[in-house]
């Protein structure tokens, strides 16, 4: 159960070519993304790679704290997951698994999208759990939509994000 009292939709539409797929229980696809050194350090401070079950067990997690999506990009007319993100009030995990598209834009329009939702749920706050200080694209993402680190933690700082009411200027 994602968030309770609170349908998950299917599809969040980013953009024309992105849009988040709520999880359906199939990811053996995005294993490949938590073997890569660079990801597993950034996600988990180091790069010991996920095995099958620990994968199974991470989406399971999220899957039961918040709304877990696939982030998908429109590739030659296919929608092709590039990444993950969770979406609750105490923490917004997201991996774009495909390194080559790490520093495009996708995740701060993910966020963003994400923001305008916490707006619509009545949501006053967002929160992003930890980000390692060594994580400089993160944090500058995250800063970039309006996040600003509210609490030192053992590895970096926690994030926080006091949202305005929705108004048309902000949506």
């Amino acid at each position: 159960m994602p968030i309770s009292g609170i349908e998950q939709p299917d599809l969040l539409p980013v953009s024309e070519s992105l849009r988040m797929r709520k999880y359906d229980g199939v990811h053996d696809f995005a294993l490949g993304w938590y073997q890569d050194s660079e990801t597993l350090l950034l996600v988990d401070g180091k790069d010991v790679p996920y095995t099958p079950e620990r994968l199974s067990k991470m989406y399971h997690y999220l899957n039961e704290h918040g709304e877990l999506y696939f982030i998908e990009l429109l590739r030659d007319h296919t929608w092709v997951p590039v990444g993950d993100v969770t979406f609750w009030q105490k923490d917004m995990p997201i991996v774009i698994g495909d390194h080559t598209l790490r520093g495009k834009g996708i995740g701060r329009q993910v966020v963003s999208t994400l923001i305008r939702r916490a707006r619509k749920l009545g949501y006053h706050e967002l929160f992003v759990d930890t980000i390692y200080d060594y994580n400089t694209g993160s944090r500058m993402m995250f800063e970039s939509c309006g996040f600003v680190p509210c609490e030192t933690t053992a590895n970096g700082h926690r994030y926080r994000l006091i949202l305005q009411p929705e108004t048309p200027g902000n949506q």
